[in-house]
Order: structure tokens, then C-alpha cells, then sequence
């Protein structure tokens, strides 16, 4: 690899850290080196990328020392261990976990909405919860032309969010339901073969989950409002891949459902999929492998004064968290802010 920057990537075996390997090379990232850690275990592993072959390495000061920038696709522990050795090597690290989002000089970013952000990192970028980044691509535009004041959001979030193992138990609990049996479920707190689960993450003092809670206090800090009204019930659902999410806004200036169509439309990383009448509107069936957020059943709330109602739906391992950092670090890059 010639050119381009040394980057890193943590976390290459899983299901994130796969999928960033695989939008590295879709979308051609100007690279010179490209390094994989992994669990130490994994030590030594091989990974593809394009036709070269990989060496799983474990995260290191060394390792860190060849790398510019390092994205992280670990658990909230294991960067909370790691970052902070990345950047004494002088490498920038932009993590996909819970565990800086909300630190106050940690920038917390989605490149459609607040890209002048990533300006002020001091060696450190969060990428939100994958609902976050999802709700915000489609709500930003709204929000910049009449202002939003109150959201109401509920997500039908996939199995995938659970990582590799909530895939497997789906799966499992789908045979031994269509064998006349159940099994226990071990990912999910109940069986979700033909359920709905309205609990991601623990329940906090207020009685919304942690992940609910999420939603609320990255998307102000995302789009600055901190004022912003939000509330939200997390739900998992019984789909393999791509979140789904309806989104109830009340806006400060009125708006109709044409000229939300028509801002949508022309806002980047938005796909506008609302036919109604020919049953055209965004399913997570549809819309997994993209790296877009598709808006659809765009109208009027009619049951406040200055509302619309979304359907949105787009794939949480790749907008939601994989593709998402990658445009933080082509963003890094173009403006050499590494």
C-alpha cells in the first residue's frame, strides 16, 4: 500500500471490526499501512483485505506507535484500557464503544450532522450508539430548517445488535419453535423467536433502559440542543439485520410532510423511500449492506400543531457503527487532522 495514512483497526475479528475491513476496501480508503488487533488469544491469526493477507497483532505500545489513527471496535472496557495507550503513542483513536461518548472534550460525531466537531478533538473521537446515528442522519435536516423541540422515538432494533451471539440465538430459538420446543434464552431476556422485546440494556433509576437513555442525552449532545425534549422505548425485535425506528417531531416552525420530503431528499446519506400507495417505504430486509438511512410514511402528526412522523430504517453495523467511523477517519484525513 502506497500513499495514504498507517491505520489501525481493533477488534478486526469481530463482527464490526470484519465489516470496517470490508467498507476499508468498498470505499477504498487512502491507506500506506494497514494493521489488525485482536483479543491476545487471536494473536497471529490471518485476515483478508483486497488480495493482501493480514497478521492479527496485540494492541501494544509498539503496535500503536506504527499506527496514525486507530479505530476501535472493542467492548467499553478493553478501550477504556487501550486508548489512552494509543494516544500516548500519538495516535489518534476513534472508538465505536460506550465508554467516552459522553466525556465533555470528547467529540461525539456523525459527519452528516456535526463534522466541524471532529476540529476539536484532543487525540480522541466517539461514534454514537447505533440508534443515535441513525435517528440523527434523519432528523438533522429537519432540525436545521424548522427546529426541533420534542422527539418521541421508538426503535425495532435486530439481533445483530447484540453482536454474533444474538444472530445464533434467533436462529436456534426459530428451529426448536418450528420443532415443537423452546430453549432458554441466554442473549435476550426472553425467547425472541416470534416476540418482541421492549428491553435492550439495563433499566436505569427512571425506569427507561440505558440504551433509551442513550438516545436522549447523544443526540443533544450531537446536535447541540441541549434543551431538546426526547423520549424513547428501545425494542428488540426478531430480525436478523438494519434497525428500524419511528420518529415523532414536533418542530418549532411549521412543516409540511412535502417540504420534510423535499429537505430529505436532498440531505446526504438519506434515501427517501415514500410510495405509500405502490407499498414502497423502508424495511430493514431492504435495507441491510447499505450505507444509507432510508426515510419513508413521511406526514403530519395529527396529534400535535407542528409534527411529522418517520419511518426510518438502515443497517446498524455498517451507518450505525462501522461506516460511520471510517467517514470520521476519511474526514481526519482530508483536513489532516491526525
Amino acid at each position: 500500500m502506497s500513499g495514504g495514512i498507517n491505520l489501525a483497526v481493533i477488534g478486526a475479528t469481530g463482527a464490526v471490526g470484519q465489516e470496517m475491513l470490508k467498507i476499508l476496501a468498498e470505499r477504498n480508503f487512502p491507506l500506506k499501512n494497514l494493521l489488525v488487533a485482536a483479543d491476545p488469544r487471536e494473536t497471529g491469526q490471518k485476515l483478508k483485505f483486497k488480495d493482501q493477507e493480514l497478521t492479527v497483532q496485540t494492541a501494544s505500545p509498539e503496535f500503536f506507535a506504527q499506527a496514525d489513527v486507530a479505530l476501535f471496535a472493542v467492548e467499553s472496557n478493553i478501550s477504556r484500557n487501550l486508548a489512552p495507550v494509543a494516544m500516548e503513542n500519538k495516535c489518534l483513536v476513534i472508538d465505536n464503544s460506550n465508554a467516552f461518548r459522553m466525556e465533555e472534550k470528547v467529540p461525539l460525531v456523525v459527519p452528516e450532522v456535526n463534522p466541524e466537531d471532529i476540529k476539536l478533538h484532543q487525540g480522541l473521537i466517539a461514534s454514537p450508539n447505533c440508534s443515535t446515528i441513525i435517528m440523527a442522519v434523519a432528523i438533522n435536516p429537519i432540525h436545521q430548517a424548522a427546529g426541533i423541540e420534542r422527539i418521541v422515538v421508538s426503535t425495532y432494533q435486530a439481533v445483530s445488535g447484540a453482536g454474533a451471539a444474538g444472530i445464533d440465538e434467533l436462529t436456534e430459538a426459530v428451529a426448536a419453535y418450528q420443532g415443537g420446543s423452546n430453549i432458554e434464552p441466554i442473549i435476550f431476556q426472553h425467547p425472541i423467536a416470534f416476540n418482541v422485546i421492549p428491553h435492550i440494556d439495563v433499566f436505569e433509576a427512571n425506569d427507561y433502559t440505558r440504551e433509551e437513555m442513550k438516545m436522549v442525552f447523544e443526540t443533544r449532545k450531537i446536535m447541540h440542543a441541549d434543551e431538546m425534549r426526547i423520549a424513547a422505548t428501545a425494542v428488540r425485535v426478531p430480525v436478523y439485520r438494519s434497525h428500524s425506528e419511528a420518529i415523532s417531531i414536533e418542530t418549532r416552525i411549521p412543516i409540511t410532510p412535502e417540504e420534510a420530503r423535499n429537505i430529505l431528499q436532498n440531505a446526504p446519506g438519506i434515501v427517501v423511500l415514500d410510495q405509500p400507495g405502490e407499498n414502497k417505504y423502508p424495511m430493514p430486509l431492504f435495507t441491510a449492506d447499505s450505507d444509507d438511512v432510508f426515510v419513508g410514511r413521511i406526514r403530519k402528526d395529527i396529534s400535535v400543531d407542528n409534527g411529522i412522523v418517520l419511518w426510518v430504517a438502515a443497517d446498524q453495523v455498517r451507518k450505525g457503527a462501522a461506516t460511520n467511523t471510517i467517514q470520521i477517519a476519511e474526514y481526519v484525513v482530508s483536513h489532516n487532522l491526525f
